[in-house]
């Protein structure tokens, strides 16, 4: 497993830590979880309707991680 692949496992499973801690349900994760994706695939559309440039990295596009 790439170290990125490691990296967005560990922040998955923390974040699906911290919701259940704070008491969501595993339906509200779910759509938690459905939201996010919805949230990439819109980026994804608009990003597909921008001009081509040089691309980023995960590290420059997502620095905090």
């Amino acid at each position: 497993m790439s170290t990125d692949a490691k990296a967005s496992k560990i922040l998955a499973r923390t974040f699906f830590n911290q919701l259940r801690a704070s008491g969501y349900t595993p339906t509200q994760v779910i759509g938690v979880a459905t939201e996010l994706i919805d949230l990439v695939t819109s980026d994804l559309k608009e990003e597909s309707r921008r001009p081509t440039g040089p691309e980023l990295s995960a590290e420059e596009a997502f620095p905090a991680l």
